[in-house]
């Protein structure tokens, strides 16, 4: 028997719908801005509205100097169900 300590709170996160996301967040430096500073986040969330990134972007706007410019999102569930493929040929090694 496996105990609740030994699964991740990833593998759980992932077994409840949630999935990788990823986004990169351009925003403008303070003292200069003119200029983009790139920033790239990375968390279990839920697609499509993304509450885990909004909070974060909602902490970036309240408590970080530099706006926001553009956020663009990537989004993979990486437990789906499993694909079958047809083999054409059986290799054996000897």
């Amino acid at each position: 028997m496996v105990s609740r300590s030994a699964v991740s709170d990833d593998f759980r996160k992932q077994v409840r719908g949630y999935g990788l996301t990823t986004a990169q967040i351009l925003y403008r430096l303070p003292d200069h801005p003119a200029l983009l500073q790139s920033y790239v986040w990375q968390d279990y969330d839920l697609f499509p509205k993304f509450p885990v990134l909004k909070d974060f972007l909602a902490f970036w706007e309240a408590k970080l100097d530099g706006p926001l410019f553009a956020v663009t999102v990537a989004h993979s569930k990486l437990i789906k169900p499993a694909e079958l493929r047809a083999i054409d040929g059986v290799f054996r090694l000897h």
